[in-house]
């Protein structure tokens, strides 16, 4: 299968504004759209996850700085709060936060975590079940959003538990920052690592230089731990660098025996064009705060069926069976579904012009153009065969990375119909599946 890749021209920092707090309330509730945006008595503007309303565990709320939205914010779902401050508005207190969450329906009877970001490090609290930590810097902020979302369930439902764990990570956390250097130590690229500037040979050895220089803090822990490891890549790596420090981390810890549980989130300086690197937080916590992670299997690791292999599974696509399709059915659900996604291109295409490049209405609705000529003479009664065979043109006339990805879609759907009409046995096959295709 051909991918049709078209250039994307970035928005500038100017267009997207997204120093501004406002532009988030618009852009958040966008992207989950259980996120609503409340505007407190102080001019601030707080972003509630109703999702969380009844959450049987304490109540998370996040205070990042002015124009700094962290991206933990828009990966993590057990956030009730999300507070971006605004310049010139009153400064929201911790007893606020709670009041506002009350006020809009959002249950706190298990007590509120208040995460905010500050000059100096502290645990105030716990005050009428609010507890107030303050960190100092982006790394350790995102590193206790995760340790709060992957505490064990008697750390999230006991407040006097959540206190007592965000205390032992306040006193014993330890941090460390690794950026490259534009000059070279020798014939290799450099690195500067908080305890030297050396020659970068490699991510392994670098790796292994920061974490021995963290881990060597946490020695003194007795009883069973766990390690609490928080890694982040810094103004950009890419994704498979980033896959790199995940695998060499986890590698490292195994190899050490060292149980642990791993989290991630990525840094942006306050100038993009600065050094890139990593940075890595470590605490090692008690068991019945934080358990490990357990390993995940390899699927690479068990040999491949060869009833799965890409030569059979594309040849059962067009291949014939019993099963009998409803033609007259699947043509109306289809058409249906394509001509309710062209109406509704206008406002698709409205929201990625907020939150993307702006052509993601138009190559929807050409791909649905493009289905509904495809199937108005169609034999449908040999759907996975037709649906092969649209792929091909799809490919052509949608493009994008939505047409690549309907494209796939289509593809394991002709297959998965005709493994499920071979293992029927024959009948007809129900329709439930076909507003989905109707939904291109």
């Amino acid at each position: 299968m051909s991918v049709i890749v078209e250039q994307t021209i970035p928005w500038s920092p100017s267009e997207l504004d997204l120093s501004n707090p406002k532009r988030w309330a618009t852009l958040f509730p966008l992207l989950r759209p259980s996120v609503v945006p409340v505007t407190t008595s102080k001019g601030q503007t707080v972003l509630l996850d109703r999702a969380l309303s009844n959450s049987p565990y304490i109540q998370i709320a996040a205070i990042g700085r002015s124009g700094n939205f962290s991206s933990k914010f828009l990966s993590d779902r057990h956030i009730a709060a999300i507070v971006t401050e605004t310049s010139g508005a009153g400064i929201l207190t911790a007893q606020d936060l709670r009041h506002t969450l009350e006020q809009n329906g959002i249950q706190v009877g298990q007590g509120l975590v208040v995460l905010r970001a500050a000059k100096d490090s502290k645990v105030s609290g716990p005050e009428n079940g609010v507890v107030e930590v303050e960190t100092e810097g982006e790394l350790v902020f995102d590193h206790l959003l995760s340790l709060l979302e992957h505490a064990t369930e008697t750390a999230r439902t006991s407040i006097h538990q959540t206190v007592e764990l965000l205390k032992l990570f306040m006193k014993t956390a330890v941090t460390t920052k690794s950026e490259f250097h534009p000059s070279k130590k020798g014939e290799n690229a450099s690195i500067v690592h908080e305890i030297g500037h050396e020659e970068f040979e490699a991510a392994t050895k670098a790796l292994e230089k920061d974490l021995t220089h963290v881990l060597r803090s946490q020695v003194s822990q007795t009883g069973p731990v766990t390690y609490s490891v928080h890694y982040s890549d810094i103004n950009g790596l890419s994704q498979l660098e980033v896959y790199i420090l995940a695998y060499e981390i986890s590698n490292y810890l195994e190899t050490q025996n060292i149980r642990y549980r791993l989290s991630s989130s990525p840094l942006i300086g306050p100038d993009p064009l600065s050094a890139r690197g990593w940075a890595i937080s470590v605490c090692a916590l008690p068991t019945h705060f934080l358990a490990p992670q357990s390993k995940p299997p390899n699927p690479l690791s068990k040999p491949t069926s060869p009833s799965s292999t890409p030569a059979k599974l594309a040849a059962a696509a067009s291949a014939s069976s019993t099963t009998t399709f409803d033609a007259a059915q699947i043509r109306h659900r289809i058409t249906l579904g394509c001509n309710a996604l062209i109406a509704e291109e206008p406002t698709i295409t409205r929201y990625d012009t907020i939150v993307g490049d702006g052509d993601c209405g138009l190559t929807l609705r050409d791909g649905a153009q493009k289905v509904l000529s495809f199937v108005r003479d169609a034999d449908l009664t040999q759907l996975p065969s037709v649906l092969a065979a649209l792929v091909d043109d799809l490919e052509v006339t949608m493009g994008g990375t939505s047409g690549a990805l309907y494209c796939i879609f289509l593809s394991a759907f002709a297959n998965a119909l005709r493994a499920e009409a071979q293992s029927g046995g024959g009948g007809v096959v129900s329709i439930t599946y076909f507003p989905v295709l109707g939904a291109l």
